[in-house]
Parts: C-alpha cells; structure tokens; sequence
C-alpha cells in the first residue's frame, strides 16, 4: 500500500532532524539481505548507538535539502537508500564497513562528515580509523613516553651505583 503524503512528510522531517543533528552518516543499499542479517545490521546498529532509516531516493533528497546539505546526488545512488545516522564520526562508518565485508550485497553509496558529501572510499577510509578510546590512549602514551624515558635514565644510574659499589665489595674481598 502507498504512503500517504503526510507519512511521507513524516518521513522527510524525521530524517532532515536525523541528518542535522548527526555527526556522522553513511549511506548504503543493503536491499537483498535475508531479514536475519538485515537485523543482525540493525542490531549491531543499536549496539553502537547508530539510527536506521530507509527512505526512497526521492525523499531522502527532500530530507538533505531540507537539511540544506549540497553536494549529495540519491538519484545516482543504485538501489534503495539506508541512511545511517550516528552521533561519532567513525561509528556509522565502522559498523557498515565491517557488515560489508562478510555481506557483498551491502553497496557503501557514500557519507556525510562535517555535513559535506565524501565519497564511499572515504568512507573505507574513515572505518579503518582507530576508535577515539584507541587514540586517547595512544596520545596518552605518547606523552607520558618522555617521562617513563626519563625515570629509566635515572633508575640506570642507580643500578650502575649498585655495580660499582658491588665490584668494590668484590675487590676488597
């Protein structure tokens, strides 16, 4: 049964909201999945705190110019269009890189960050960044790495103390 004009307003306002207030977003066809894996995709999405709409091409370019995001053309997209809203940058992109890759059926149209258009390589791109937990811990010890340097430098002058006043003891014996 076709959609009423008011659901598909609906429709358009609930997306445009999802597109501006999201940090990142990924756009994808993952018609063809067998309903379990459409909601294992949907479950992980959850998981990662990751919105789920599917909307016709047509109102999903209503919804970006309602948004006022330029730059992105649904028509040219194959398929029908999921679009994957996430409050991370990475996030969206992660969890659809990595259902991708165990399912050839999901087709990676391209995303949003910083609300301009990047292409479905950058997207590739953007998933294979380490987590922000993963970068805070690596900044975390990159600046505590001249500290540690530093106690090592003074702990082997005490353990060359220790040999020495050893060797003394030894030759005095």
């Amino acid at each position: 049964m076709p959609k009423t004009k008011a659901a598909k307003q609906v429709e358009v306002a609930e997306l445009s909201e999802g597109l501006k207030k999201a940090k990142g977003t990924v756009f994808a066809n993952f018609q063809g999945l067998t309903v379990a894996d459409s909601e294992a995709l949907r479950r992980e999405c959850r998981k990662n705190d990751i919105t789920v709409l599917a909307a016709k091409k047509t109102l999903v370019a209503r919804a970006l110019e309602e948004a006022g995001i330029e730059g992105v053309k649904p028509a040219e997209f194959v398929g029908g269009v999921a679009t994957f809203l996430g409050s991370d940058e990475v996030a969206p992109a992660r969890v659809v890189c990595t259902f991708a890759k165990t399912h050839e059926i999901v087709a990676i149209f391209g995303g949003l960050l910083e609300g301009k258009f990047i292409a479905a390589v950058a997207v590739k791109n953007l998933a294979s960044l380490p987590s922000k937990e993963q970068l805070l811990g690596q900044l975390v010890g990159t600046l505590n790495a001249p500290v540690s340097g530093f106690v090592n430098v003074l702990a082997g002058n005490l353990r060359n103390l220790v040999g020495v006043l050893n060797n003394i003891k030894n030759a005095k014996a």
